[in-house]
């Protein structure tokens, strides 16, 4: 049996519908998709209706998406200390998985927040108690995943290490539906360095010391502005920045991860030009063609496409 196409897509826009998400996964040739189901820049938004959740649930089961994932808003600072932003938190984080679970998408990624100089310990332990409660009060949110995505170490952030990461999971074992999503630039500008084979290696070899990795949900590749150790969240472009090709293509090759969501947060700097080339970018570094997603490779791009 061939094997399956690699699992790639990117975060695209929900403009005109979440289902609308679907199609413009379909129109990039992508196999997976991540999305907001809310304003991120919100704490709150209206509730989904019962149209667009059916929307969404019909146009994704009709199509060839092999998953789905969803992004959380970024005001959500459940490490915070004080009780409004704690409180707010809180219940975004509920707002957020329960929309996932209405649509079905098993996945959440959440920035795990900040601690403001209250030290990464206090933070993980009230991050822990926050995700705890929100699980313990809501049940039916179990099958629903949330993954802390690596950080790239700005301020007082928690996430900026596998060590950090693996600490936190440690908190909520046996508790609740936790794991992680690991981010190329955000590894990168944290101090890891992926930019040879030995580099990949050693930075996997560090994560399965630090946690399991079947608690890896998906990766977010995305190139870095910013050098390396500088703590600087810049995506960039895959391929012109300070990253280069090795480390996605040992993550497209690497066995562990041929079932999981590999996801583009690159700039969208010409409106679907952009994602066409970075997804071609991926399939150009597929040593097996045949997971190739069909038709990626067909569509020839303007000189100037960004």
């Amino acid at each position: 049996m061939p094997p399956r196409p690699a699992q790639i897509g990117a975060h695209l826009s929900v403009s005109g519908g979440l289902h609308q998400a679907v199609d413009r996964a379909l129109d990039l040739h992508m196999t997976a998709v991540q999305i907001f189901t809310k304003n991120n820049r919100r704490w709150q938004d209206k509730p989904l209706t019962e149209t667009a959740i059916t929307a969404w649930r019909e146009r994704f089961a009709a199509s060839d998406l092999m998953a789905a994932v969803s992004h959380a808003s970024y005001l959500i600072n459940l490490a915070a200390e004080e009780q409004p932003l704690q409180t707010r938190s809180r219940l975004s984080l509920r707002d957020e998985l329960q929309r996932a679970q209405q649509l079905g998408i098993p996945q959440v990624v959440l920035h795990p927040g900040a601690h403001k100089g209250a030290g990464p310990e206090a933070g993980m332990q009230r991050i822990a108690e926050a995700v705890r409660a929100t699980y313990g009060e809501h049940p039916e949110l179990a099958d629903t995943r949330l993954l802390f995505e690596i950080m790239a170490g700005q301020g007082t952030v928690i996430g900026r290490s596998p060590a950090e990461l693996g600490r936190l999971l440690g908190q909520l074992e046996g508790e609740a539906t936790t794991g992680v999503c690991l981010d190329t630039c955000h590894a990168f500008a944290a101090g890891f360095d992926l930019r040879t084979a030995e580099g990949y290696a050693d930075f996997m070899a560090q994560c399965d010391r630090d946690f399991d990795l079947a608690t890896v949900g998906c990766w977010h590749l995305n190139d870095s502005q910013g050098a390396l150790g500088s703590h600087l969240d810049r995506h960039q472009h895959l391929g012109t920045g300070e990253l280069g090709a090795s480390p996605f293509a040992c993550i497209l090759n690497d066995h562990r991860w041929f079932e999981t969501p590999l996801l583009l947060e690159t700039p969208k700097t010409v409106e679907r030009a952009s994602d066409l080339k970075n997804m071609q970018f991926l399939g150009r570094l597929l040593a097996d063609s045949r997971r190739i997603p069909a038709g990626l490779m067909a569509e020839t791009l303007s000189e100037n496409a960004e």
